[in-house]
């Protein structure tokens, strides 16, 4: 019997009682997400990365779809803050509790102000990451805003 794969933002759907589905894909050292969207042969548009930001107030949390480019200045107006800078790589896991490459909008060590790319509302359900490099979950677009307090917004460039 295959041992069954646990990480905190599993844990904390299971706690709430949010369905999701598991994709597991061999990590290699290509950490991009389209990488991952392609190893699990899901959509670019569905799948979406995590990215963990500063401003002189807090820290934030982005998600966005895998091949798009958070736009700095629409973020930085949602939240309320002057400027943001991405968190530099080696503060991630502290703050977090994640690495690079396994951050997960869900689970953090805190919870932080959150914003879903608005491009997220096109599906029911989105794929994020699930807190561990080479494992994604699959989880309804509204179980996640509600658990996360996100906000949905424009927050990337347009193509």
């Amino acid at each position: 019997m295959a041992k069954k794969i646990k990480t905190n933002a599993l844990r904390k759907l299971d706690q709430q009682k949010i369905p999701y589905e598991i994709y597991t894909y061999e990590v290699t050292d290509e950490l991009d997400g389209i990488t991952v969207a392609n190893k699990i042969e899901k959509p670019y548009a569905q799948v979406f990365k995590t990215l963990v930001l500063h401003g002189k107030l807090n820290h934030y949390v982005a998600v966005i779809p895998v091949e798009a480019t958070l736009d700095l200045k629409s973020m930085s107006k949602v939240v309320g803050e002057k400027k943001l800078e991405l968190l530099p790589v080696k503060d991630l896991e502290k703050l977090t509790g994640y690495i690079r490459g396994g951050c997960s909008p869900v689970g953090m060590k805190k919870l932080f102000p959150t914003v879903i790319d608005k491009r997220a509302e096109q599906f029911e359900e989105i794929i994020v990451s699930a807190g561990q490099r080479g494992i994604q979950m699959q989880v309804s677009l509204q179980s996640l805003i509600k658990l996360i307090n996100a906000k949905v917004s424009p927050i990337t460039h347009e193509d």
